[in-house]
């Protein structure tokens, strides 16, 4: 009781929770953050002293975490395009927002709404693009529209939750999801090293890893460090990719490096940064993703470039992250067509 009291969600929290679940008259708890139902046949865990045994998601055949170790390097943007990729190849993909705290794929997906639930009492993801997708996103109230304007604020809603909690919450995203059958999973993972990734781990059987990083070395330093977290954890970190790596105008196709690539040091840039430690660690570099505004305004409207420019011919920045799923999908054994 004293342990249950220590990780109590707040009021607050779990006030707006209970209306979001009202339709299902669910009913949170420590053990049930997400409010699931306990009626029916939910899937049965086996409880087990000392660390979980690692297994596949079921209907799920490989699975691919996409990480920073580090906030605001565009590594949400990189993740849905990636998934987005795999699915105009006709590969069955999904995507698991991972971040409790900060959900970006309902709004890059353009996705709101509280999912159903299957006959197993498991959450059935939200579709769009051809994409199954779940987010601790769509589990939040939703924003009502201002009665004069007709606009939807943004949400002010915080996800206030002590480690235990978020662990709890996380093994339920992993199993009471009902993926169906899927091809690749891609795990877009929140900053950091903590409790997400360790969980995330120690839960289930990770098929490769692909790490986001941009040109400066203050976000290189953070994606190293989220090679060694892979490292230690026993995952194949399949390659790095370098997001906003360069300007290219949009008159002649001109390529300016904005941020430092290594010249600084005095020496060749392949000598430094991203590539250079590449080679060090023995990754293979997977590409670069351009600086555009207009990347960001097609996540912004909820049509990741993949989608947006499906009808562009020669799209830089489509091809951009095309190359890189390729190379992804060739890795871990999955036809590119």
């Amino acid at each position: 009781m004293i342990i249950a009291n220590q990780f109590r969600v707040p009021a607050g929290c779990v006030a707006h929770l209970r209306r979001a679940f009202s339709s299902t008259s669910r009913t949170l708890s420590h053990d049930n953050p997400l409010g699931l139902p306990r009626s029916g046949t939910p899937p049965s865990f086996r409880s087990r002293r000392g660390l979980p045994e690692k297994r596949k998601i079921r209907d799920v055949k490989k699975v691919v975490a996409v990480s920073s170790a580090k906030g605001g390097v565009g590594k949400s943007t990189v993740a849905v395009n990636l998934a987005l990729s795999f699915a105009r190849r006709g590969i069955r993909t999904g995507i698991l927002d991972t971040d409790i705290f900060g959900p970006s794929i309902p709004t890059l997906l353009n996705l709101s709404g509280e999912p159903r639930l299957d006959e197993n009492n498991c959450l059935v993801p939200l579709t769009n693009y051809g994409l199954k997708s779940m987010s601790m996103g769509y589990l939040l109230p939703q924003t009502q529209a201002d009665s004069e304007t007709g606009e939807v604020p943004m949400d002010t809603t915080p996800i206030s939750w002590r480690g235990l909690m978020v662990t709890k919450a996380m093994h339920q995203l992993l199993h009471s999801v009902s993926w169906g059958p899927l091809d690749v999973l891609v795990l877009d993972l929140p900053p950091g090293t903590g409790d997400v990734q360790l969980t995330i781990n120690q839960e289930i059987i990770i098929d490769g890893s692909v790490i986001v990083t941009t040109p400066q070395d203050i976000a290189l330093r953070d994606a190293v460090r989220g090679f060694g977290m892979f490292q230690r954890m026993e995952v194949p970190v399949l390659g790095m990719v370098r997001n906003m790596a360069y300007f290219a105008c949009p008159n002649c196709g001109h390529q300016t490096r904005i941020f430092s690539h290594g010249e600084g040091h005095g020496s060749n840039c392949e000598d430094h940064g991203v590539v250079a430690e590449c080679k060090r660690l023995g990754v293979d570099f997977l590409g670069d993703i351009p600086l555009d505004a207009q990347v960001c305004e097609d996540a912004d409207r909820g049509m990741p470039t993949v989608v947006a420019e499906e009808s562009v011919e020669r799209s830089a920045r489509r091809q951009a992250f095309l190359s890189v799923a390729e190379q992804v999908a060739r890795k871990i054994g999955l036809e590119w067509k």
